[in-house]
């Protein structure tokens, strides 16, 4: 089904890729590709599904083979009819503004008659129960919805092979769940599935074998049984993710991890709802304790995202007051005092290197300290590459360090470690604990229950205040 013959690829000189690749997928295997943010899983399944070697520039030596067929000798068009992807930035593959038309694009890029393409779409609405996402704006949906959304999109195409790159990234506890039953279903028709990703408990019951990669080589690999049976332990050694899926809104931290001085941030009349639509979220009161890790959790689509955006001040129509000590913030003010690191952060890097971009958050620049800053979150050796020529995790730190090297006193995170292994995880979370020593209040919307363990000091479940409750 799928072949990989002494494959090697590598981007530029400074930055390889893989390095000498065998490999054999048969038909109806589940394989987890795992290993450290950077190791080289998205690079591998993108020469699967030709983004390497028709989009990606580089130099590819050795053979892929789908089906038969060389990937580097046929063309995207004709690769796609076999291969389905999910990205782990689903909003990059989106073609369409509405969720139903966005379904049914693969099909009709295929020539499916529309009866069939119907059909098609309603099965796996149906299955999936997701018919309160059909007829959405895209871009109206939460980070996990539009998430499902590429997920259904590739389960309506007829394809053999379906490639997921951190599919769990921006999902909640119910979203991880619904993935499940998707993959049983992929399972079910025999579907061949390379599934990349860190937080790899919640596919232990699908899973045929497992590779495990670094610095872009598969240097073991393990049968189902194998990795299953390895420790917590053991696999946090391997740079993964062993917590199982759990519902955030659950967890009940000690009193004992609170640090602050017992001020809270008062928020005052804040109500939203997008334009004709009914109110997002309206909450009278809200008080957010200060000096300390604020975890925000919630379901997909509740609005949390937009919660942050307004609590910052970015959604200019809403309006509220932030009370912080003696002094009310109003959206201007919230916008020159609080910082925040976006879900999808390619919409806020903007300069030519990853130094540059610390430096950038500085009120007096200081190359030292943002070298330090890159040194603390195992970045320092990119400081002179360009931040989108990075990972999606090594983007997700850059973006991180920037928010540190702001000094701003309140700071947002939203979904901070959604790309990243276990040991860059542990690093955020130190890095927050030191925002907060430091005297700073951090505010996070998160679904990563080892982040939450690890770093938050207390929980606000979301849906207990978007009513006013």
């Amino acid at each position: 089904m799928i072949s990989f013959e002494n494959v090697s690829f590598q981007y530029t000189k400074e930055q390889e890729g893989l390095k000498n690749i065998n490999l054999t997928v048969n038909e109806g295997d589940v394989v987890l590709v795992c290993g450290p943010s950077g190791c080289g899983k998205s690079t591998l399944v993108r020469c699967v599904n030709g983004l390497i070697p028709h989009f990606y520039q580089g130099e590819l030596t050795g053979t892929v083979t789908v089906n038969g067929t060389c990937v580097a000798q046929t063309t995207l068009r004709k690769i796609s009819r076999h291969v389905g992807t999910v990205f782990q930035n689903p909003r990059s593959q989106f073609f369409n503004v509405d969720t139903t038309s966005e379904l049914a694009f693969g099909c009709e890029n295929f020539g499916l008659e529309p009866e069939e393409i119907e059909q098609r779409i309603n099965y796996v609405v149906n299955r999936h129960e997701i018919g309160h996402l059909m007829d959405r704006s895209i871009f109206r949906l939460s980070g996990g919805e539009k998430q499902k959304i590429a997920c259904a999109s590739i389960a309506v195409e007829p394809v053999d092979v379906v490639i997921l790159d951190e599919p769990s990234a921006n999902l909640d506890y119910q979203g991880i769940c619904e993935l499940q039953k998707m993959i049983e279903a992929w399972k079910e028709e025999h579907k061949t599935m390379l599934i990349a990703e860190h937080r790899i408990a919640y596919l232990f019951p699908y899973i045929t074998r497992a590779l495990l990669m670094s610095d872009g080589e598969i240097t073991r690999e393990y049968t189902a049984d194998e990795i299953r049976g390895l420790s917590e332990e053991e696999l946090h050694s391997l740079g993964l993710r062993a917590e199982q899926a759990t519902d955030p809104a659950k967890i009940r931290l000690g009193a004992d991890r609170r640090q602050g001085n017992g001020e809270t941030l008062v928020l005052s009349n804040m109500k939203y709802s997008y334009r004709k639509e009914k109110p997002v979220f309206d909450i009278p009161r809200m008080e957010i304790p200060a000096g300390e890790i604020v975890g925000i959790v919630g379901a997909n689509g509740a609005g949390k995202s937009t919660f942050l955006r307004c609590l910052c001040g970015m959604e200019k129509s809403c309006r509220a007051t932030l009370k912080v000590g003696d002094e009310l913030w109003n959206n201007k003010q919230r916008r020159r005092n609080i910082y925040m690191v976006m879900q999808d952060v390619n919409h806020q890097l903007f300069t030519d290197s990853v130094l540059e971009e610390v430096m950038i958050s500085q009120e007096n620049e200081d190359k030292d300290k943002a070298l330090e800053i890159l040194r603390s979150l195992d970045l320092e050796e990119f400081a002179d590459k360009h931040p989108l020529a990075l990972s999606g995790g090594q983007k997700q730190r850059v973006a991180v360090a920037s928010a540190i090297a702001s000094g701003r006193n309140v700071i947002l995170f939203d979904e901070p470690t959604s790309g990243l292994d276990y040991s860059h995880m542990l690093q955020v979370s130190e890095l927050l604990k030191q925002l907060r020593d430091s005297g700073r209040t951090v505010i996070l919307v998160t679904h990563d229950t080892e982040l939450i363990k690890n770093a938050c000091t207390c929980v606000i479940p979301f849906a207990e205040v978007k009513q006013g409750q």
